[in-house]
């Protein structure tokens, strides 16, 4: 597989894993627990899960409206992969030592979805990594 289709395929799992933050508000509960909170700490928290789903909105279409612009090895296209593979390789970190999902995992479905985010998380690290690295090189 070549890069440009590597990056057209993490833009394909990007849009996928959109679904996740949605099930993620309803599965923790969000509209209720954060009744909890003052209304500006419920709007803040609304307006980040908001523009993360944004950003990785963005890192989707961008993958597979133009993935070659991503692997031409030009500065903008390594520092945009540069960025995702280092917003995913945190995530990722964070994935593996901070959250603590376990008492969430209630089913099967559950599960599944969880333990795929991360293999698509390993995947856009890589992948993205992969081509700023090629990049270099070249």
């Amino acid at each position: 597989m070549n890069l440009e289709t590597a990056v057209f395929i993490g833009g394909i799992a990007h849009l996928g894993i959109l679904s996740a933050g949605l099930v993620m508000t309803k599965e923790l509960n969000w509209r209720q627990d954060l009744q909890q909170l003052d209304k500006l700490s419920q709007h803040i928290i609304w307006v980040h899960a908001g523009y993360v789903w944004l950003v990785i909105l963005a890192f989707g279409l961008i993958s597979v409206i133009a993935p070659g612009a991503l692997v031409n090895q030009q500065p903008l296209g390594a520092a945009i992969c540069a960025f995702i593979s280092v917003f995913w390789g945190i995530r990722l970190i964070i994935q593996f030592f901070y959250f603590d999902a376990k008492p969430y995992l209630k089913n099967f479905i559950l599960k599944v979805g969880f333990h795929s985010l991360t293999l698509c998380f390993i995947y856009f690290t890589v992948v993205y990594g992969w081509v700023f690295v090629n990049g270099l090189t070249r």
